[in-house]
């Protein structure tokens, strides 16, 4: 079957492109730490990871809409590879931020092209909850290669031999998806006014799964944000903390292993009900857990929900837009995403020190249950 022939080589596309930035996104940081011994230097260059593909969503959404998958993915793979050159030419703060916008950027319209591109190759729900199952076991695949890859390099021939080497990774990402572009199915694009992604909006449905979407990304970022507070708080190693947000990083790959057989059984909205339900229950509960074991407990049972949700947001949002506006639809899901992870950190700093720790657990754990209505609305 074709679609099994392309899914592989669209898998292996998205972990090189994203490889380069999480790679980046290592290494830019510690070159920052190491020079300069600046954590407010290292966080901004963390964030304009995100920054750009805030702003770039929406326009990379439409220009997907227009062009497929081949000719975005060339762009990625320009941008990506200039971006992590750049530092290897001359190590400095303005190439390392010039870096993280241009691999931020490419990554983000890769991300929109893939997943169109996945969505138009099903052939039903069924079919379509598989593909962005295998699909999203990319993104945890490369959490892993890129800052490898990144360490090692560093550590044996420096930071500058290292940026070069990333630099490679997006031209795997070419040779891969490679002529797969020609056999996508042509879905004609209706002209709009500019600004017309925002109009989706109104559609209740589509609203109610951004929104339900947002609930679970945020959930995600209080978790990998306030962990390492309540470890500190109850005096845990600092393996004792890398150990729990390992398990949790490895039980979201894990179940997204099996998303693609779970998907054949289950519905979209019974995946996301149950994963707000989960978060709101573990919420509840993480601010009494007082030693590393019941915490590396939970982080498995929290990350086998939140992996669990992507394939069933992605196959959802395909069923409640237009053909010709998936593009458009997706970018509006990144954007939102990516805001939430610049804005989120600072939020939470400040709450946390205000209502404390357990406060903001409790306050996100009450809006996940609540969301979890929400997402009985979605069809």
């Amino acid at each position: 079957m074709v679609m099994n022939a392309q899914l592989p080589r669209l898998v292996a596309a998205q972990i090189c492109i994203h490889g380069c930035l999480t790679g980046l996104r290592m290494a830019a940081p510690l070159w920052a730490l190491r020079t300069y011994d600046s954590a407010m230097i290292a966080g901004l260059l963390l964030a304009l990871f995100a920054v750009s593909q805030v702003f770039i969503a929406l326009p990379a959404g439409r220009y997907v809409d227009r062009h497929g998958l081949t000719r975005p993915i060339g762009i990625s793979v320009l941008l990506a590879s200039v971006g992590a050159v750049l530092p290897a030419l001359h190590p400095a703060i303005y190439t390392l931020a010039l870096g993280a916008l241009l691999t931020g950027a490419a990554s983000g319209l890769t991300i929109i092209a893939l997943q169109r591109h996945i969505g138009h190759m099903a052939r039903d729900g069924a079919d379509r909850r598989r593909l962005f199952s295998w699909l999203a076991i990319g993104p945890s695949v490369s959490n892993v290669v890129g800052p490898l890859l990144a360490g090692v390099v560093i550590d044996a021939a420096g930071f500058r031999v290292a940026f070069v080497a990333l630099a490679l990774l997006p031209l795997l990402t070419w040779l891969a998806a490679r002529g797969l572009g020609a056999t996508a199915t042509h879905v004609p694009v209706v002209g709009g006014a500019s600004g017309r992604a925002w109009h989706l909006l109104r559609r209740p449905k589509f609203a109610h799964l951004l929104f339900v979407n947002w609930l679970l990304s945020s959930s995600w970022d209080v978790y990998t944000f306030m962990v390492p507070v309540i470890g500190h708080h109850h005096d845990f190693s600092a393996s004792a903390i890398g150990t729990i947000l390992g398990v949790f990083a490895s039980a979201t790959a894990a179940v997204r292993v099996l998303m693609p057989w779970l998907g054949k059984h289950l519905r979209e909205r019974q995946v996301l009900i149950a994963a707000l339900m989960t978060t709101a229950v573990l919420f509840a509960i993480f601010p009494l857990m007082t030693n590393p074991l019941s915490m590396a407990i939970g982080s498995i049972l929290l990350g086998l929900a939140l992996g669990s949700v992507q394939p069933m947001i992605m196959s959802n949002l395909h069923q409640l837009v237009p053909p010709e506006r998936v593009g458009e639809a997706i970018a509006l899901r990144l954007m939102v995403i990516n805001a939430s992870s610049v804005v989120m950190p600072l939020i939470l700093g400040s709450a946390g020190v205000v209502l404390g720790t357990s406060m903001v657990f409790w306050v996100v754990g009450g809006a996940a249950a609540g969301g979890a209505w929400v997402a009985r609305r979605i069809s």
